[in-house]
């Protein structure tokens, strides 16, 4: 205590000195406006800078729990999405059903509706897979198309899954013709474009023209009558000068393959019986 008493005793004259300061400055700001406006903007500013610095100190140190509350935002955001996309695949996959009902001509045909896994465009050779196989009833020789046109034929099939022969394929060839013609030829891919193929040997004397559209002949068990393939774009040099070599825009967008139908024939067993037999 004594300690205290003669460290005051000592520096009195400051103490006083830095009372007299304090009060000078407080009766110069409160009774002069002109220093009162220094005073406050000064103090404004310094003020300012204070608060400035304590929003960036507490704004670094918030990072953390800003960055867990995104990432569990995101984390919602990507399990809905991949909800959306599933339910996008099952209403696609409903109207598909919904599309074949009413078509009278399709009467010994059966669908079955299947996902598109795995798709090429861009090799010699392409091929598709599908998620769907033998335990769902899908069989070799099988036809496959889209909303929009003919996509290829099934040629192995596993249990699951099975893997088309694209349309896209020089060694798949297609019976097609005119629609409102029953003269026909054989569609087959050049390997210039996935938007385009060839419909080559068709007589010399149909008369066609640009915009015509291209329908599968039903002379195969694997597609029915008419369906679409695409649209006459013009002719080109063929192999052999007495029949028209068209190219054809086709109608099926390859890029974009997702869901597709599988076209089961009924009377299959009885074709191809009866192919034997004529044999």
């Amino acid at each position: 205590m004594r300690n205290l008493i003669n460290f005051f005793v000592r520096y009195s004259a400051w103490f006083v000195f830095v009372f007299y300061v304090v009060l000078s400055c407080i009766l110069l700001f409160q009774k002069n406006p002109y220093q009162h406006h220094v005073y406050l903007t000064s103090a404004g500013a310094v003020t300012a800078a204070v608060y400035d610095v304590s929003s960036n100190v507490t704004g670094y140190i918030n990072l953390r729990d800003i960055n867990e509350d995104l990432q569990r935002r995101n984390a919602t955001l990507e399990a809905e999405a991949v909800a959306l996309h599933h339910q996008v695949r099952q209403l696609r996959q409903q109207l598909l059903q919904d599309s074949l009902r009413g078509l009278d001509t399709l009467g010994r045909f059966d669908f079955i509706i299947a996902s598109v896994i795995n798709n090429s465009v861009i090799h010699p050779y392409n091929y598709i897979t599908l998620d769907k196989g033998r335990a769902d009833g899908l069989k070799p020789d099988m036809g496959v198309m889209d909303q929009n046109g003919v996509v290829g034929v099934v040629n192995v099939v596993s249990e699951r899954h099975s893997r088309v022969i694209s349309l896209l394929n020089p060694n798949f060839r297609l019976l097609c013709k005119l629609r409102g013609n029953d003269a026909f030829g054989s569609l087959v891919w050049d390997g210039k474009t996935p938007s385009e193929a060839i419909l080559e040997d068709l007589p010399k004397q149909v008369k066609f023209g640009e915009g015509d559209t291209i329908v599968t002949s039903g002379y195969s068990a694997m597609f029915p009558e008419g369906i679409p393939v695409g649209v006459i774009m013009g002719s080109t040099r063929g192999k052999d000068d007495n029949f028209n070599t068209l190219r054809i825009r086709l109608l099926t967008d390859f890029t974009t393959l997702s869901t597709v139908k599988v076209i089961s024939n009924r009377d299959i067993a009885d074709i191809q019986a009866a192919e034997t037999d004529l044999h």
